[in-house]
């Protein structure tokens, strides 16, 4: 049975806001994944750079992208997305900040969804539900959930506070809910693209810098603990599981071998 993987990101979700939130299925995710609790993104910490560094598996210097505005890569780098449509994968998108739309090149995704985060409240929970039907539906080898709506939380009420709590909270949810409607030879990958402190982030801070990488499913040993991981780590994890050749210039290295389940 081929391999399908999803990706979810919960833009600004601190690790230690994973038990502080009061989901009562935190500790079974924890307890059933491959964890890096304290893992590190890149520096700035803010999340377009972050994200290109997910997915284009470099640091920011390289791609060049420094700040929440896309301008076109000097070298360019393929990501994630392009590496796996050479490999003939199908991928999928669902997120609710429009800046995401430049992390794959035009032409590579066989479907994406945007719903902005400030036309309407609730959409981390409309585009789970969308990805979820879509998933049923289309059976994408990748597909990648962007929930937004705990960094809007952090920053209207602070992190770590009872309403960014309960944004947590209900990313959880959406989790367990993806979680359960997936395929069994689906691996869920749950990281987010920085952490916040006070009202902000994008500093050096651990605060900021330190994000939980979480890998759940077929591909990894539940119960196991994983260290010095970064989030240039993702896209070769991604492209190893579904059988694609990392770009030559990524930075990152893939997690199967240390976090993977005995072949």
């Amino acid at each position: 049975m081929e391999k399908r993987v999803i990706l979810i990101l919960v833009d600004g979700m601190r690790p230690d806001a994973i038990p502080a939130c009061g989901s009562d299925y935190a500790a079974a995710l924890l307890a059933g994944s491959a964890c890096a609790m304290n893992a590190r993104t890149v520096y700035p910490s803010v999340t377009l750079p972050c994200h290109m560094s997910l997915f284009h598996s470099v640091e920011p210097e390289r791609h060049g992208i420094l700040t929440n505005t896309y301008t076109p890569q000097v070298r360019p780098v393929e990501g994630l997305v392009e590496r796996l449509a050479r490999a003939e994968k199908k991928c999928a998108f669902f997120y609710n900040w429009e800046e995401l739309r430049d992390l794959s090149r035009p032409g590579h995704l066989a479907h994406s969804l945007m719903l902005s985060l400030h036309a309407a409240s609730g959409t981390d929970l409309a585009l789970t539900d969308a990805a979820i039907d879509y998933m049923r539906r289309e059976s994408p080898d990748f597909l990648f959930l962007y929930l937004g709506e705990t960094d809007e939380g952090g920053h209207d009420a602070g992190w770590m506070s009872e309403t960014y709590l309960g944004f947590v909270r209900t990313a959880l949810d959406c989790v367990r809910r993806v979680r359960e409607s997936a395929p069994a030879n689906c691996d869920i990958i749950l990281l987010a693209d920085h952490g916040g402190h006070a009202r902000g982030h994008g500093t050096e801070m651990p605060e900021d810098m330190t994000i939980p990488v979480i890998m759940n499913g077929p591909s990894f040993l539940p119960g196991k603990t994983l260290s010095d991981v970064s989030i240039m780590d993702v896209a070769p994890t991604v492209a190893e599981i579904l059988g694609a050749s990392p770009a030559k210039e990524w930075e990152g290295r893939s997690l199967l071998a240390e976090a993977g389940r005995p072949v």
